[in-house]
This record gives structure tokens, C-alpha cells and sequence, in this order.
């Protein structure tokens, strides 16, 4: 049963905690004690303490062992307790109390406008998609639902070549993924359009088409714990098998992809839905070493046929 914490617990732990572990420890704990899920940047309690902590005090995430025993002003301590506190008491995740998460080892915006980063396709980019991606070299890449635009803005950096396009339904997302575009001085590769899937985007051919759409099903969106019930609606639900858009992004995509054009979309817990509807499509689902799975790449030849050829 989740415990709640006390104002007489809040005022010792202002009062009689010191030092920077003092505070990951007692938030650490607490976190425990409340319940809270993690998953979005962190997998435990003990890190998602030390990512508020440190950003409390304004420290990096690489923070030197040794400073974890430098001591806090009072303010500090207040500080830091009031940020561990809003943690427990909105549910809310850690990055949409800092503001920012890191996908990548690249740091991104983010807001409730969009969904936090934590693709498992962070491996692939970093892997420059291969050994499936053939073109060389990547000249054009689209990030279909982009939100923040982390994997789009990702790309751009593995591909340096490549023009990017970002896409997005929601026009809110799209300001967040405008905003780290020019966080990382972007501006002239990587450009962003709202568009519902493909309808809306200006004609082109890519050499990748990145997507993670939603792609929750009914079942579990009814049993989200309360930190996914903070992001948007729109970036999770997909129907009642959750692959409402996944079918638009195959119906259409061999329009998209150029002739060895590679299709990667992350479609989680509905895997085994999605092999089901579509037993003679050869997907392949890449293992990553860091967790995460329910990703799958098909190559342009592979995929059905497009609207064009079917007009």
C-alpha cells in the first residue's frame, strides 16, 4: 500500500539531511514507499531520485562521484524536497518536471504536448541502421510522429548528409519538436510538417522512414499506471488492437521509400497482433542490448503494395 509522507517526515528530512547522497537516498526511498512507476528515462527509484536531485541543484547527470558528499544550503534542501515531493504527489514524470530528457546522449525538450523519449530505436540510429540500411549515403530520412522530434533530430546527426522531415498531427508536438530544432541548430536540415501519416507531407522519396506511432491497444490503455496517463492521449491509444495508424504507415510507405528504402516502426506490446494481420510480411525484429522491443524494419521491396500502384 502506498504510504504517503507526513509534514513531520518532510520537516526532518529539511532539518537533519546534509548531502547531496543524503538526499538521492531519502528520495530514493520515498519513491519506493509511494508506489510511483517508472519508465520513462529511468527504470528505478534509486535513478529517478538522482536525476531530480541533481537537477534541483542545477548539477549535471555526470555528476563526480565524489560531490555527491558536498552539503546543501537550507534553500537548497527545500529546494530539492519540494521537487521529490511533486514527484510523488502529481505522478507526473521526471522530465516533465525538469523539462528536458535525453535520447541519444542528446538533450530535448519536452512538455505534456508530447510523449517522453525512450525508444528502443536510439540503438538502431546510433548503429546507423545497419546492417539493413543499404543507401549510401543517406540523403533523405522521415521521423513519422515525431513529437519532440528526437528521433528526426537523431538522425540528422548519424546521417549528416540527409535532409530531415519531421511529421506530426498535433500541432502542439510540432512546437516542442520546432523548439529543439534550433536547440541544436538544425534549422537548415531538418524541417518540420503537420501531417495525419503521410497525408499533408509534400511529395518525396526516402531513403528511411523512422516511425513510433501510437500503438497502445484498448486492453492497455485502460490499465496505463498514472505517469503515461500525463502524456498525450493522441501519441498512445491506436484502437482496439493498437495498430490503427501502424496499417495506414504499411498501406502507404512503399510510396515514401525509395527502391532500397528501409521502414522501421516501433509498434511495442502489439507485435503479436501486428504478425497476426500480416503473416506473409518477412519482419525483421532487431534484439537491443540496452531492453525494449516490438520494433521491426522491412525493406522497400517487401512492403505492400502503395496507393499509387493501387490506383
Amino acid at each position: 500500500m502506498p504510504q504517503a509522507i507526513d509534514s513531520e517526515d518532510l520537516h526532518e528530512a529539511v532539518a537533519e539531511l546534509a548531502t547531496i547522497r543524503d538526499f538521492i537516498r531519502w528520495g530514493a526511498s520515498r519513491f519506493n514507499a509511494a508506489g510511483l512507476h517508472f519508465g520513462h528515462g529511468t527504470d528505478n527509484a534509486l535513478d529517478e531520485a538522482a536525476w531530480l536531485v541533481l537537477h534541483a541543484l542545477d548539477l549535471p547527470l555526470d555528476l563526480p562521484p565524489h560531490w555527491q558528499e558536498a552539503r546543501l544550503t537550507p534553500g537548497e534542501r527545500r529546494r530539492v524536497v519540494d521537487l521529490l515531493l511533486a514527484r510523488i504527489e502529481t505522478r507526473k514524470p521526471a522530465a516533465y518536471l525538469t523539462g528536458e530528457a535525453w535520447f541519444c546522449g542528446l538533450p530535448f525538450t519536452v512538455n505534456e504536448s508530447v510523449l517522453v523519449p525512450r525508444s528502443p530505436i536510439a540503438e538502431l540510429i546510433e548503429q546507423g541502421f545497419q546492417p539493413w540500411l543499404v543507401a549510401d549515403p543517406v540523403t533523405r530520412v522521415l521521423d513519422l510522429c515525431t513529437g519532440s522530434g528526437c528521433i528526426g533530430i537523431a538522425c540528422a546527426f548519424a546521417f549528416p548528409e540527409a535532409e530531415v522531415d519531421l511529421s506530426d498531427f498535433s500541432a502542439e508536438a510540432l512546437d516542442v519538436a520546432r523548439q529543439n530544432i534550433a536547440r541544436h541548430g538544425l534549422g537548415e536540415r531538418v524541417r518540420p510538417h503537420r501531417a495525419d501519416v503521410f497525408d499533408g507531407l509534400p511529395p518525396a522519396r526516402y531513403d528511411l522512414i523512422v516511425a513510433n506511432p501510437p500503438y497502445v491497444d484498448a486492453a492497455d490503455m485502460a490499465e496505463l499506471p498514472a505517469e503515461y496517463r500525463h502524456e498525450p492521449r493522441l501519441g498512445l491509444a491506436a484502437g482496439a488492437d493498437g495498430l490503427d495508424i501502424v496499417r495506414r504507415i504499411l498501406a502507404e510507405a512503399a510510396d515514401w521509400l525509395s527502391p532500397q528504402g528501409l521502414l522501421v516502426v516501433e509498434v511495442g506490446n502489439s507485435a503479436p497482433a501486428l504478425q497476426a494481420a500480416y503473416p506473409d510480411l518477412p519482419f525483421i525484429w532487431p534484439e537491443f542490448e540496452r531492453g525494449g522491443h516490438g520494433v521491426f524494419l522491412l525493406e522497400a521491396g517487401a512492403l505492400p503494395a502503395g496507393r499509387a500502384a493501387r490506383s
